[in-house]
């Protein structure tokens, strides 16, 4: 479940293409190797996010290396503020900057051959304290995560020179679905390999988990960082061979950033002078960043609360990316029945109820008001995973925030077209990209906050109801956005 910055755009840290260009870049609408190898790189990129920060290993970090999960919260919530910080002061500048840079593969080669090694790297994160701390552990992990945002902006800014401007959505819905079907196919082969050998006796499981990975050192939780520097690494060499670069400009890169810096004021000016627009932008800074942590945290959540292991965990991934491909057709839907604007109101809406509701889960509760005793109920089913009552209704709560998380993603992109002068469009979604990153820190402080003040997972996972509730607050006060194309 990811976020697209809308393709075809002029300007801004978003921007794909320079109006200049747009003719001459406009494709014949095909498909050629160029747009599927551009496709294949985010495809290949995105499985980092579904098994190390979200389902697997980021949840043994907090579990086992720190040993508390609710610790282990306020640990990666730390970091993730970091990253957020440097993601906001320097993204934007960078693509603001972007077009006048010119070849963009080198320095796209740069960031890919220094987050590889470091997503390898992290298999030397031991449970015994023998390889990485978990100080080491996590400055990879941010370093990593700011590779992503850089290696996002740049791979961006390459979309309509690989697929043109006719081909760009078709681009772009391949990427999102190829990150997705790595994503579902990496669990599953982790589920097979590592983790059902020794849980089940199924005749098309492994015995033993392959390459003789040893569970106890936790080597199956491990191996996927491995496995997704190994995907990032042969779906990016495609890339490199048939993508098309920019041209030389022969601007100095220092100068390309001032100009960027001074192109990055002038969108905020513009986008400054339009009230709906702006009141928008404002709120999507808010629940944007509630929605995205909302995905971040789930792991983490899971394991210390409903006390899910690796097996676990990998089902509760593997379902819900599958859900997450519902989540777009659903945006969609919604918007046409309802216009884009109470589409949205409905996913945070959802998205708010869902947490709520996680929150007064556990293996004993159900909803807050249910006692369950594990012990005196039987299984309902004699699977590995999701044997009991309590797990299953946590699992199909995840199921609401998986459908309208990515249907808040969708809609959120055709509010603002709904909201924009169309000769404004470069200058609006390149602000657009802009709130995307500005509060990347804001949420991982409150979970943080949160987490210390309560010493609970629950206290930190509520406060992002509040980033919601202020996003949702905020559409209330802009105008426009219904069925009808006019704003």
């Amino acid at each position: 479940m990811s976020e697209t910055i809308p393709t075809g755009e002029a300007h801004g840290p978003g921007a794909t293409v320079d109006p200049p260009i747009a003719s001459e870049l406009a494709g014949d609408g095909r498909m050629n190797r160029g747009a599927v190898s551009w496709s294949l790189f985010e495809g290949a990129r995105n499985p980092y996010i579904i098994l190390v920060t979200i389902y697997i290993f980021a949840p043994y970090v907090a579990s086992v290396m720190v040993g508390d999960p609710v610790r282990g919260q306020a640990v990666i919530s730390q970091w993730s503020q970091y990253s957020g910080w440097i993601v906001m002061a320097t993204a934007p500048f960078l693509g603001a900057s972007i077009d006048q840079l010119g070849p963009r593969k080198g320095w796209l080669a740069l960031v890919v051959a220094a987050m590889v090694p470091m997503m390898i790297a992290l298999w030397w994160a031991k449970p015994d304290g023998s390889g990485l701390s978990v100080a080491l552990t996590m400055l990879l992990i941010t370093l990593i995560g700011l590779g992503f945002a850089f290696s996002e902006v740049l791979h961006n800014s390459l979309l309509i020179r690989a697929a043109g401007m006719k081909a760009a959505h078709k681009a772009s819905g391949l990427a999102l679905a190829l990150g997705n079907g790595f994503s579902v196919l990496a669990l599953g082969f982790t589920a097979w390999a590592f983790a059902l050998p020794g849980k089940v006796d199924w005749a098309w499981v492994p015995k033993t988990p392959l390459f003789g990975l040893d569970t106890a050192a936790h080597e199956p939780e491990r191996i996927v960082a491995v496995m997704a520097a190994g995907i990032f690494a042969v779906g990016a060499i495609p890339l490199f061979l048939f993508t098309p670069d920019a041209p030389s400009t022969g601007v100095p890169v220092l100068k390309a950033f001032r100009n960027g810096a001074r192109q990055l004021w002038e969108m905020l000016s513009t986008v400054r002078r339009y009230r709906d627009a702006a009141i928008y932008l404002l709120s999507r800074m808010a629940f944007v960043d509630g929605m995205n942590a909302v995905l971040i945290y789930a792991g983490v959540y899971a394991v210390g609360v409903m006390k899910w292991q690796a097996l676990e965990m990998l089902g509760y991934g593997i379902l819900l990316s599958i859900l997450a491909v519902l989540g777009g057709f659903v945006g969609r839907w919604m918007d046409a029945a309802l216009g884009p604007k109470n589409s949205l109101r409905i996913a945070i809406l959802m998205s708010i109820l869902g947490i709520v509701c996680m929150l007064g889960m556990s293996p004993t509760r159900i909803l807050y008001f249910w006692s369950f005793d594990p012990s005196a109920q039987p299984p309902i089913w004699d699977g590995p995973v999701f044997r009991t009552l309590p797990e299953v209704v946590f699992l199909l709560i995840g199921f609401v925030n998986a459908v309208f998380i990515t249907a808040q993603y969708a809609s959120a992109r055709t509010l603002l077209t709904r909201l924009t002068p169309p000769e404004k469009t470069g200058a609006f979604f390149g602000v657009y990209a802009l709130s995307g990153v500005a509060t990347g820190w804001l949420a991982p402080m409150m979970v943080n906050l949160g987490t210390n003040l309560t010493q609970t997972q629950q206290g930190g996972f509520a406060t992002l109801t509040v980033l919601l509730a202020v996003g949702l607050v905020g559409l209330s006060f802009v105008r426009g956005g219904g069925k009808s194309i006019e704003p």
